[in-house]
């Protein structure tokens, strides 16, 4: 059976950066943060005082006021960006083609705010809502969506933590490939600041303790010190090629490949070298049938965790050898922070419009080298170049590890 050709019609953002696309891509490759203090709960209450917060958001530019109440803000960020993604894309969804598109979005943690607070009610009240059990679950975004679109194709999600979004979008890559659908809407979303997320991952020693919120996101940098938590929703529209030329839809990119693998070593901790990231990288080459040194640039996973960005740079030199001192990479998550399961939706939105415009985003904060860090990393301002092929990593907790080939579309 011959691979159907699939291409990126459209995008949609909720994020530290911005709440459009275009305020995303615009402080993107202006080295803006979108880092400040901590404000959804009380920064006294923890050793991190900061965070990549979703500012201006009104979940009532996308949905009833009723709807939106049956919601974790998870799932409302993620209805927004699909509403924003499938207007971009011109895809009208109707009862003729509405079981040929699908809705695949990924979530690692899902409506834990909701279930902080419905503990709370219940401890204090002996009660919870009704609604509590469809907000709290990952999938619920994917289904809000589907409902709200009207789209009756396959409705799935992938739960993989920091890797979700970006295997999300990959499953539902190969849904169109293989011709199960003609379109999906596909990323992640995240919502996490609520107590114990925070507190749980501040109590593995995972988030940056710097209380300077323009700085303290600096994947690479031999002075980084863990993550910064975000939060958001990134969504793009994937569609068969003959779909989206039928009906004359702007194209930003092509995606022609696809890794995932699994550490098999540690419930947090890299695999040593980044064993596994690396087959998730040749497996995404594979299948996109190019050479690695046709590669010219990676969105890097870049978490500015001592492991991960270690890993990572070991891993693309495993991959690509000495191409990989003459490709540039570089970690958005300077600018938005760490958007956990919505991350890979985010960063495939920036992929794509990196190939789109030939400009590669900066790795802000880069200011003293590592030696295991050796390689260009697109140092503190956007860089023009023409871009033809670009990969983006996705790594999670469970030693889950995702890749995403796209190419300017031709």
């Amino acid at each position: 059976m011959s691979k159907r050709r699939v291409v990126v019609t459209g995008l949609g953002v909720v994020s530290p950066v911005g709440n459009d696309v275009n305020t995303l891509w615009n402080n993107i490759t202006s080295g803006h943060v979108g880092i400040g203090e901590l404000t959804k709960l009380n920064p006294d209450d923890f050793s991190v005082k900061i965070a990549g917060e979703v500012k201006d958001f009104d979940p009532k530019e996308y949905m009833e006021k009723r709807e939106a109440r049956k919601m974790d803000l998870f799932t409302q960020y993620a209805v927004a960006a699909s509403k924003m993604a499938v207007e971009d894309s011109g895809l009208e969804i109707t009862e003729e083609n509405a079981s040929r598109v699908g809705v695949w979005i990924g979530s690692g943690i899902g409506g834990m705010t909701t279930y902080e607070e419905s503990f709370r009610k219940y401890m204090d009240k002996g009660r919870v809502s009704p609604f509590f059990i469809p907000m709290i679950i990952p999938d619920m975004a994917s289904g809000q969506v589907s409902i709200l679109l009207g789209a009756k194709g396959i409705n799935s999600c992938s739960v993989t933590a920091c890797a979700s979004g970006t295997n999300s979008i990959g499953d539902a890559f190969k849904v169109i490939e293989r011709g199960d659908a003609d379109a999906m809407i596909t990323g992640g979303a995240e919502a996490p600041f609520n107590h114990m997320s925070l507190a749980g991952f501040s109590s593995m020693g995972a988030l940056s303790t710097n209380t300077d919120a323009q700085t303290a996101s600096r994947p690479f940098d031999q002075n980084r010190d863990g993550f910064v938590m975000g939060e958001g929703s990134g969504v793009i529209v994937l569609e068969s090629l003959e779909s989206a030329q039928q009906r004359g839809a702007n194209i930003y990119a092509e995606i022609i490949g696809y890794g995932s693998t699994g550490d098999a070593y540690h419930i947090t901790a890299p695999a040593p070298e980044g064993e596994g990231a690396a087959r998730a990288m040749q497996q995404a080459l594979e299948d996109a049938e190019i050479n690695a040194d046709e590669m010219d640039y990676i969105n890097a996973h870049g978490t500015s965790t001592e492991y991960n960005d270690k890993y990572e740079t070991t891993a693309v030199k495993t991959v690509f050898k000495d191409h990989a001192y003459q490709l540039a990479m570089s970690s958005t998550k300077s600018m938005t922070g760490h958007l956990l399961g919505a991350a890979g939706g985010v960063e495939a939105i920036i992929t794509a419009l990196s190939l789109k415009n030939n400009i590669m985003p900066p790795t802000v904060n880069y200011e003293t080298p590592d030696e295991d860090c050796d390689l260009d990393y697109v140092a503190n301002e956007a860089r023009e170049k023409e871009l033809n092929v670009a990969m983006t990593n996705s790594l999670g907790f469970g030693g889950h590890n995702a890749s995403l080939v796209f190419k300017k579309f031709q």
